[in-house]
């Protein structure tokens, strides 16, 4: 038989209790953590993706920056040629 005096119940009836909340308060912070994982994993495919639209920027001005100065050298080279040919003569 049950032989458990009242205070063997109180102490019982506490810990089931604090059981029971640390359960409930266990699935609320696994299903938190969850949807945290989820937004990293979109800030970080954010991320990427302005990263590799910044590459693509600067593959763009590095190009334009190189035949800029690949048109300045030769139009340098023309006029020194012009200029050259002037003081030759």
């Amino acid at each position: 038989m049950n032989n458990l005096n009242v205070a063997e119940w109180i102490i019982v009836g506490i810990l089931s209790t604090a059981l029971l909340i640390f359960l409930i308060l266990g699935i609320i912070l696994i299903v938190k953590l969850i949807k945290l994982t989820k937004q990293a994993k979109q800030i970080l495919e954010t991320g990427q993706s302005i990263a590799d639209k910044a590459d693509d920027v600067v593959d763009n001005v590095r190009s334009f920056t190189y035949n800029a100065t690949s048109s300045r050298n030769v139009v340098l080279d023309f006029l020194m040629d012009k200029i050259g040919k002037r003081k030759n003569k």
